[in-house]
């Protein structure tokens, strides 16, 4: 059976961009204040500040939720009935269902929707913040420090036993919204082993610092190891700009982390593989020899540079190499740094 999301037509986005301005000054106001998912004068930077304050106080215990398939599983009536409450405007009640209920077509026949946003328009996180408003509401009655960005949302307790009490009562407040909690990426743990949006939070002389999260530094390390593969054929200034597209975006999302050392050691990594990628370019002995010596190494750095036997990766490493294609080297060549 072969399944065809509706994708959204340029008319499609400015209708619901219109729709959008309307309803965002209506129903923004009325969010919970922590509430940081799309909306305006918040982000993700925002939330990770607020939950190292939390730890910082002593609620070192959280309550991490993970949706299943959440923007799938929308319920429209649900929905519409929480919407209703915020706009009296029926004709825009009744253009917002109409995009609620795009159909999907199956096996070339096009369904109707009951559930599910239409995901990748403009409308669809504001609709996903007026049902997890309910959410909000309610641990804010029950007096709960927690942090929500999207369906993404962390409580912080002082004990494991309020944790898995918590998350009993947040798993009956979900059934109500007919939402699921996935079981197996949700969890009560010490704040410090969890992620939160590609962040996590360290313990560092008796203060709590934001970190990039090792499965974040994970990703970033297979993207550079992609762009830089030596079977790639990209020429060096293909690969500069590839970098130039990607490194200054990811630097920028986790310029919160306190953590220096580790982007020195990400640029150091980067260049090491920049270095193995410029030999393997150059492949034979004699020439590596000569753009050594025409990068300005003597006589004996170029040989040793030309001569080593070991692969791209290890020869990279001498120091023959390393005082050539230097720091400034890159720099030159328009190559970026995280530091």
């Amino acid at each position: 059976m072969r399944y065809a999301r509706h994708v959204p037509t340029v008319t499609d986005r400015l209708i619901q961009q219109a729709l959008l301005q309307v309803m965002q000054p209506l129903i923004d106001p009325t969010f919970s204040d922590s509430s940081h998912g799309f909306r305006p004068g918040r982000s993700a930077h925002d939330a990770v500040r607020k939950a190292r304050d939390y730890v910082q106080e002593g609620y070192r215990v959280v309550v991490d939720v993970d949706l299943e398939k959440f923007f799938d599983r929308v319920n429209h009536d649900i929905l519409m009935h929480r919407l209703s409450k915020h706009i009296s405007d029926k004709s825009v009640l009744r253009l917002v269902r109409r995009f609620l209920q795009v159909g999907v077509a199956v096996d070339g026949v096009v369904l109707e929707r009951t559930e599910g946003t239409p995901q990748g328009g403009p409308l669809s996180p504001i609709l996903a913040n007026v049902l997890l408003d309910e959410v909000d509401k309610e641990l804010e009655k029950r007096g709960h420090r927690f942090v929500r960005y999207a369906d993404d949302c962390n409580i912080y307790v002082r004990s494991q036993k309020a944790g898995e009490r918590v998350l009993r009562g947040l798993r009956r407040i979900y059934a109500r919204l007919r939402l699921r909690v996935n079981e197996a990426k949700t969890a009560v743990s010490t704040a410090y082993h969890r992620k939160f949006l590609g962040y996590c939070l360290r313990p560092w002389s008796g203060k709590v610092k934001i970190a990039v999260h090792p499965k974040s530094l994970d990703t970033f390390r297979l993207r550079i190891r992609d762009i830089t593969g030596r079977s790639k054929g990209n020429s060096m200034e293909q690969v500069a700009q590839k970098l130039r597209n990607y490194m200054p975006g990811w630097k920028n999302y986790f310029q919160l982390a306190e953590t220096p050392s580790t982007f020195g050691k990400l640029d150091s990594w980067v260049r090491h593989r920049l270095r193995a990628l410029q030999l393997a370019h150059w492949k034979r002995g004699p020439t590596i020899y000569s753009r050594l010596r025409a990068l300005g190494a003597s006589h004996e750095l170029a040989v040793m540079g030309a001569g080593a036997k070991q692969r791209w990766w290890r020869r990279s490493g001498t120091r023959a190499v390393h005082a050539v294609l230097s720091i400034a080297h890159f720099d030159k060549m328009g190559f970026p740094r995280l530091t």
